[in-house]
């Protein structure tokens, strides 16, 4: 055991830094409007894979609709991925051509 005159000169103190945790950057993933899939599909597609609510997927489907594309939601780089590899796999499973895209925040 340390002496008081040890420790108060700080011989075997540990000093621990203080290490900054940094966010991780976030990505928008989009739906991209075509004109084979179904919008029930895209609601369906909406609610079951980005959890919205079934008025949130019905006006995400209709901005993807009338624009082009439309936001599906905002997630870290791999769950973005996910996301986006499943919607492909269900839109292919059930022969639409449904794509999604993602953009660094």
């Amino acid at each position: 055991m340390k002496t008081f005159n040890e420790l108060k000169t700080g011989e075997g103190i540990e000093v621990k830094e203080r290490q900054e945790i940094k966010t991780p950057p976030l990505y928008r993933v989009f739906l991209l409007n075509d004109d084979y899939t179904t919008m029930d599909f895209v609601v369906h597609v909406l609610e079951k894979i980005f959890h919205k609510t079934p008025v949130e997927a019905t006006q995400i489907m209709l901005h993807v609709h009338k624009n082009g594309k439309g936001l599906a939601g905002v997630y870290t780089c791999e769950i973005a991925e996910t996301k986006i590899e499943t919607v492909h796999e269900v839109s292919h499973q059930n022969s639409f051509p449904l794509k999604c895209s993602m953009e660094k925040e």
